[in-house]
């Protein structure tokens, strides 16, 4: 009855076994060497060329890396990609994060936010005072994804669109003309651990970042360092390289297969044996009530108030089936289930009858 593999958090999430492997066999020559040698030189490389193809990035875009993962980033993109006042659409814990660190930010100008209830998300706004529209691919704390657009009659000259993809980078397709900064952390669809960011710019991202060099940011928080040594397939400090090397795995597993189609399929499937096993349930429904906006890479499922949640991912985890416990700021008897690439549609599908089983004795 188990699935294969009884990892489905949100992130940290799934590992696959043969990165690890993989990993192990490059160890010696790979890991406690200098990131600014050839050897994880061409790694950064590979990953780089390979997270390009497999986004399908344009002629003039760069793959730009750094330390500290997305949250860190945000402050790096309140430094170094914001000229004056950025607009936030916020549903959920995570797309909050980074209108909080701007409104902080003593240089800027209060930022313009546009809530909407979780488990909805708003669409940005055409506004003349505004130089970043900040959006979210997928909110991870409620389940929600959202099609990554331009405001109205916005040209990214006037108005850069800087995008949260952490939960969906690599599960969700996107298009590049409608997106100048693309950014996530590697810990979810890109089966690796956290502390690395990576990003995806434009053109015009580039040019931005190049019109602000004069303000003063401290050199770890600096987005031009991280452009300048990312040309050189090196971040400008020292990376964990067994996360890069984690990354790259994923990435050129999934090239290998189709790219991102492929994996956008496959999480697909995932997605709709999830949400129609909760739709068919007596005990359990799909948070999101609109199918269009429900996320194909975190599943949220509400569970009937007289059964605990928390007491079903208890049964769970005492079997081997691991982080399914709902966000911890959301409040709700649910279940967070993550539908990553890595994890097979046949493992959601044993999953689902592994609930049904714990459900009925609880």
């Amino acid at each position: 009855m188990l699935p294969g593999d009884g990892r489905f958090g949100s992130g940290p999430s799934r590992v696959r076994n043969e990165s690890v492997r993989a990993l192990v066999e490059i160890a010696d020559g790979y890991l406690g060497t200098s990131h600014r040698r050839t050897g994880v030189r061409k790694i950064v490389d590979r990953l780089q060329k390979g997270t390009a193809e497999f986004f399908g990035l344009p002629e003039g875009w760069e793959v730009v890396l750094g330390n500290g993962g997305a949250t860190t980033l945000w402050d790096i993109l309140a430094l170094g990609i914001i000229r004056r006042r950025s607009q936030h659409l916020c549903f959920g814990e995570f797309s909050s994060k980074f209108a909080k660190a701007t409104k902080a930010a003593p240089h800027l100008e209060e930022p313009r936010v546009i809530e909407s209830p979780f488990g909805s998300h708003p669409l940005p706004r055409a506004d003349t005072d505004v130089d970043v529209y900040a959006l979210t691919q997928n909110e991870t704390s409620t389940g929600v994804q959202m099609t990554l657009r331009r405001a109205d009659g916005v040209a990214a000259k006037d108005g850069l669109v800087v995008v949260d993809a952490t939960s969906g980078a690599g599960g969700i397709p996107w298009s590049v003309e409608e997106v100048d900064v693309y950014y996530y952390s590697p810990q979810k669809c890109f089966g690796s651990d956290g502390g690395l960011w990576i990003a995806c710019c434009s053109p015009d991202a580039l040019e931005r970042v190049e019109e602000l060099r004069e303000r003063w940011r401290p050199a770890s928080l600096d987005l031009r360092l991280a452009i300048e040594n990312s040309r050189k397939n090196q971040t400008y400090n020292t990376p964990a390289l067994a996360t890069v090397y984690l990354t790259l795995q994923t990435v050129e597993w999934m090239n290998s297969n189709g790219g991102l189609a492929w994996a956008a399929d496959r999480c697909e499937r995932s997605a709709e044996c999830i949400y129609s096993w909760a739709e068919a349930s007596d005990y359990a429904q799909p948070f999101v009530s609109d199918p269009a906006i429900r996320s194909r890479t975190v599943a949220t499922i509400d569970i009937a108030e007289e059964l605990p949640a928390l007491g079903i991912s208890a049964a769970l985890r005492h079997n081997g089936i691991v982080d399914t416990e709902s966000y911890r700021a959301l409040g709700r008897n649910q279940l967070r289930i993550a539908l990553f690439p890595a994890i097979p549609p046949e493992d959601v599908a044993a999953l689902c009858a592994c609930v049904d089983y714990v459900a009925e004795r609880l």
